[in-house]
Order: structure tokens, then sequence, then C-alpha cells
């Protein structure tokens, strides 16, 4: 991300918007004051010091002395937390979801589903992405939302600013995506029957040889020809049986769930299970396999026949479980609603705590990006949010977000609209 040493001005910041680059500075910053929470919804501080420096957390503490040459943020009776991450949907890769002529977020004349690589379609100029981090997303999952089979691409961990895919991708091909929920059964052969054999199949010829197979197949290529390259698919696959990578698995029905639990059995890489309404009726056996959840907080009732044991607690009782969950949004255009829906999973007993963490230090533990997000830890991307209040409930905003230590301008498309609108000459009989 490029980096700008010298303080904007509010008028050039709002002159800014609606361009990639909208921050106002990177520069030195103090927040003071404020109750900080440094490692998920724990490590409270209070009347907190958090220095921030070239993009990075230099430190945490409560009370203590601004540097020189630092500016301050005054955060006196406000929380501040790290920003938060949408563990899932397709920010950055179209703008509405119906008009296909900008919407990259779906393939289905792909000839492989997992070769798609985000990269090509990841747009920061989206205006989803202003939309977004304002209201403290900072960092998402992004992913396509379908292909030509079950096998539906890549995704990416992005953080939610920058001037190029390259600088909003933290993490690229973070996951190989896998749809195997009702609807996929139904395109792809017509049965769970068609499908799931076909999954099995395609890892089991991908798995890698051991070393007398190896010699065995050396052998040939020398006979017949030169060792053919890996195509991007045939990578990516190498790459989740190194441990590189993990299959997200789509699922809602109980028994798919208990399919993916039996792929990490059967081949040892990393699992993540997503969707998941029923997944809290094999909470042990996920806790056990040591395999994630990616849950929508808002999905309480069902909608098809894969799903009827949906529930508003789902969130509540895997966590008790020992299962670690992130939360995806409602949709990717309310990917901003994040936080409400948290808390509604806290309203159905989830502890606040836990639905921090779901946002923030668990995606980051999941997606392989816990070096740089998820915590304020020393050295960490100075990612931080300051709300005017507790961020998981329904009036609370943000009164200042950083993303690598660059302050947003909380300018949008849709607050541009407003205050366009907000006091125009209406005739007499309007008002």
């Amino acid at each position: 991300m490029k980096m700008m040493k010298s303080l904007i001005g509010a008028a050039a910041a709002i002159a800014l918007s609606g361009t990639a680059l909208t921050a106002v500075s990177a520069e030195d910053i103090a927040i003071t004051g404020g109750t900080a929470y440094t490692n998920g919804g724990k490590g409270k501080v209070e009347n907190a010091t958090i220095l921030m420096s070239d993009g990075k957390i230099v430190s945490v503490a409560s009370g203590g002395d601004v540097p020189s040459g630092y500016r301050t943020v005054d955060a006196s009776g406000k929380w501040v937390t790290t920003g938060f991450m949408a563990a899932s949907g397709s920010i950055g890769l179209g703008e509405v979801g119906s008009w296909a002529d900008n919407s990259d977020a779906s393939a289905a004349k792909a000839k492989d589903g997992i070769a798609l690589d985000v990269k090509y379609g990841l747009n920061p100029r989206n205006t989803r992405v202003e939309i977004t981090r304002i209201e403290g997303v900072t960092h998402a999952l992004s992913h396509f939302s379908s292909a030509k089979d079950q096998w539906v691409g890549t995704g990416a961990v992005v953080r939610l600013a920058g001037d190029t895919p390259g600088e909003m991708i933290i993490k690229n091909q973070a996951m190989i995506y896998l749809d195997a929920d009702e609807g996929s059964a139904r395109s792809n052969g017509g049965s769970r029957s068609v499908l799931w054999p076909a999954i099995i199949k395609k890892l089991k010829d991908a798995k890698p040889k051991d070393e007398a197979e190896k010699e065995d197949k050396e052998g040939d290529d020398k006979k017949d020809k030169k060792p053919k390259e890996k195509s991007v698919a045939e990578k990516n696959l190498a790459a989740l049986f190194a441990g590189d990578t993990s299959l997200v698995v789509y699922a809602h029905r109980v028994t798919d769930i208990e399919q993916a639990i039996a792929l990490k059995e059967m081949f040892g890489f990393k699992v993540i299970v997503m969707g998941a309404r029923e997944a809290w009726m094999v909470a042990d056996k996920l806790a056990a396999a040591s395999i994630p959840v990616v849950l929508n907080p808002h999905d309480n009732l069902p909608s098809r026949f894969d799903m009827l044991a949906s529930t508003g607690a789902n969130a509540a009782r895997l966590n008790a479980a020992g299962v670690k969950i992130a939360f995806s949004p409602v949709d990717t255009s309310n990917t901003r609603l994040l936080p409400q829906a948290a808390g509604n999973a806290v309203a159905m007993g989830l502890p606040w705590e836990a639905a921090v963490d779901a946002m923030t230090v668990n995606p980051a533990e999941i997606f392989g990006v816990s070096g740089t997000y998820g915590t304020m830890a020393t050295g960490k991307d100075a990612d931080v949010v300051v709300w005017n209040g507790d961020p998981l409930e329904l009036m609370t905003s943000p009164d200042a977000v950083f993303i690598a230590g660059e302050q947003i301008p909380l300018v949008s498309r849709q607050t541009k609209l407003r205050d366009r609108y907000l006091n125009i000459p209406r005739a007499p009989g309007l008002n």
C-alpha cells in the first residue's frame, strides 16, 4: 500500500473518495484514552495508549506517554478493536449481483474451477469496498460464488484498501472452494451419490504419489514423453496436500458435513466447513477433528430441506463445544452489517468475547494470516477501529478506521448521496 507521510486535510480526503487510495495518512499516530481489546474480544486495556508507526502496531499500554511527533486521536469514552473480517463473500468482484456485465464472481464457463484466481477480477474501486470499511469491516475473504461444477475456484484474504489487487491481497489462494450442498448435488449429477464419489475421485487422483509410484510414473514419462508441467489446478491441489491452503466445503445438511469430516480423515489436509446450518448437530465431531466453521449468525430458519435444523443458536453451541468459528455476512452487499449480525449471535447465547474473536483472531488463524492481522500485537499491521460504543450494538458506528496505519475517510458513495439530497429545495406541498 502506498504510504503517505504528510497529513492531508479533510477537504482533500473527501476529494479522494471514490478512488482506491482514500487514506488520510500513514503517519505516526497515538490513539489515547479508550478501552482497547487487543486479542479479539479479550486483552482488555483501560485508558489505552495505542502507538502506530509506519503501518504497524508499536505498543498498547494503559496510560503511558505519547512520543514526540505522533498525532493524537482522542478515544476517551470509546471502544477500540482490531478491524473486523468477513470470512466469506465476493467483495471486490462485482457491484450488483444480478448485472452480469460487472460481475467477476461467477465463472459458469470455466473449464477448470480449481484454477480460478480472484486476483484477475478484484477491483479496488468497487463501491462495496468503501461502503463496507467505513462500518469497521476492514478485511474479508473474497471468493467466487459459482462456477461450472462443484469446484468454485480459490479465494483470497484481502484488506479493504489499496490501489491495486496486489495491494489489497494479504494472502492469495488461501482456500479452494468446494460447493457440496443440495443445489450442487442437483447441478452435478442429480444426486449426492454422484457428487461425493466425483469429489473423492478428484482428490484421490491429485493425492501425491508415494516414492515407488513416483519412480514408476517418472519411468513411464521418460519412455513416452517429457514430464508434463503441472497445470494451475494441479498446483493448487498440490498446495492443499502440502498444507499451504485449505479446502472450504460449503454444506448445510449434517450428513454432508460428516462427509467433509471424512475427507479430512481420508486425506489429512486442512478442511473448513462453510454455511453449516446443521453443524451444531455434530459439534463434538467437528471439534475432535479440529475443523473450523464459517457461518452466518442470521441463519435461524430453513429455506431448503438440507437445512431443516437451522437455529440462531448454531454459533453458541459450536463455540461451547470447542469449535473455532468465524462469521460470514448475510450477503456480499451487506458485508458492512457483520458486527450487527454478530450481535444477534450474542443475543442467542454466544459470549461477547467469542463473537469479537469470530471477526478478528479466529478468521486470521483459520485462513493463515495471523502473522500480520487479527490482534493488536506489536509488529502486526495497524488495522484498528475506534467505535463510539459497543461495536455489536445496532446504533454504534466507527469514529475512526485505520487500515495498515492509514486513516480511512468515513466517506462512501452512499454518504455523498445522503449529503447531496439532504437539504435540496422542495416544493411547498412536500414539506
